[in-house]
């Protein structure tokens, strides 16, 4: 199946709450350049993600939403300057919550995903969010060098060679009187 077959595939939004109530799920695999926020992040928007969002309900009665997804995300590595690929495997669990007060009462290990009250769902923000969550501030390819933490110790031993100008007040102050 073609990228943009399975787009197509891919409903825009969805009814959380319908569901969560139907035990349902979804499975889908779109192109990294049609997550617009995703991709002002990435080196070039080139590549799929894989992903599946899973409704359900815990034992507890909390309504969530399972959200795996793979990719290889194209970054630049800010040491080196060149293009790397990231790779990305999520596997988290969102609580359904209508309002910000419910959130303190979702179980530990649980996200809080804000459901509007119709319980439209827009499809591929829940996953375009979590792969802006994982994409590093400073991305740095696995493997490269570390930066020398000397920097400017050649300017170390000419601070420590100057007399401290607050010597003459120090002789002063244990100058009996």
């Amino acid at each position: 199946m073609s990228a943009e077959a399975s787009r197509q595939s891919v409903p825009e939004t969805l009814d959380a709450w319908r569901q969560v109530t139907a035990r349902r799920g979804l499975e889908g695999r779109v192109p990294l350049a049609s997550l617009k926020r995703l991709s002002s992040l990435l080196a070039e928007p080139e590549g799929d993600v894989t992903f599946s969002l899973d409704f359900d309900r815990d034992k507890l009665g909390v309504a969530y939403v399972e959200v795996r997804a793979q990719a290889q995300l194209p970054l630049v590595c800010q040491r080196t300057l060149e293009r790397f690929f990231l790779p990305v495997q999520i596997d988290q669990r969102m609580g359904l919550i209508r309002d910000e007060a419910e959130e303190a009462a979702l179980p530990p290990g649980y996200e809080a995903l804000l459901v509007d009250p119709s319980g439209e769902l827009v499809t591929l923000d829940v996953v375009e969010d979590e792969l802006i969550l994982t994409v590093p501030v400073v991305p740095v390819a696995p493997g490269t060098d570390a930066v020398e933490s000397g920097w400017g110790a050649g300017e170390a031993p000419e601070a420590a060679e100057r007399p401290n100008p607050f010597a003459a007040l120090a002789a002063l102050k244990n100058k009996p009187e």
